[in-house]
């Protein structure tokens, strides 16, 4: 699972919730695709924390690269 994309985990994750949200499914099957659903979650949460550092990250004039924090831009 690690190696799907973030778009291909979301997709993989919507279809398991319309297949579960559909009620035509056995309860075992349910459990098993409830278990996937929720290691996708905690792929893409990952994969977006992994984004959202790196989004944070922003270029000084000297050519380093620093926190940014919108706290700090706020006069």
């Amino acid at each position: 699972m690690e190696n799907l994309s973030f778009e291909k985990s979301l997709e993989k994750l919507e279809s398991i919730v319309h297949e579960l949200e559909s009620g035509n499914i056995e309860l075992e099957c349910a459990i098993e695709k409830y278990t996937e659903a929720m290691n996708l979650v905690k792929s893409c949460s990952e994969k977006l924390n992994e984004a959202t550092k790196k989004v944070n990250k922003i270029l000084e004039e000297n050519g380093t690269l620093a926190d940014f924090s919108i706290d700090d831009n706020e006069e």
